[in-house]
């Protein structure tokens, strides 16, 4: 049997074993490898294709999200699925109408879910206050407070429109143009 020998050098970190058979590594040639990699796209290609969504489904807009996760669409097979828990969510999807007596509960929502997260604004009600614009009980201008990443404009919107939606901000993540991460 072979006797295994240290390979001796100046960094500590750089020592290791020369074993017959096994390929051994150091955190310093990991750190290099990282460095002279794009780590970042590869990370972000997870991230395009596991978008998690919280459902926050208000007015007619919420019908029109919800039956886009059904089974005629199927966005699972897209790496978009829904989640009940905002911390298990990468994405918020506004839909419908935001009543200030419903805003703090969104806001914190939003503060409640991990980062990288995103934010779809789905419908008219949701950009810019729909039909009740300028009431009493509506919050407008939702993307003064949340950073909105994608507009979705329609009353109420197809579910084409929200996969739509879902590509264009998987095409925003991977150019490095969305506003969830800070690159």
């Amino acid at each position: 049997m072979a006797e295994v020998e240290p390979v001796s050098t100046n960094n500590k970190d750089d020592m290791q074993e020369e074993i017959p058979g096994v390929m051994t590594t150091s955190t310093s040639a990991i750190s290099d490898f990282l460095k002279k990699t794009k780590a970042q796209d590869i990370i972000n290609w997870g991230r395009k294709n596991s978008l998690w969504f919280t459902v926050n489904a208000m007015g007619c807009c919420g019908v029109e999200l919800l039956s886009t996760g059904m089974a005629h669409y199927d966005t699972d097979r897209f790496g978009i699925i829904p989640r009940n828990s905002p911390r298990h969510a990468d994405v918020l999807i506004i839909s419908g109408y935001v009543t200030k007596k419903y805003f703090p509960a969104l806001k914190r929502v939003w503060d409640q879910m991990p980062a990288p997260k995103w934010i779809i604004a789905f419908g008219d009600c949701a950009i810019s206050g729909g039909p009740f614009y300028e009431s009493y009980s509506t919050r407008q201008n939702i993307d003064e407070v949340f950073p909105v990443d994608i507009y979705v404009p329609g009353c109420p919107p197809r579910c084409e429109a929200l996969i739509q939606a879902f590509y264009e901000l998987q095409e925003k993540i991977t150019a490095k143009k969305d506003k969830g991460t800070e690159y």
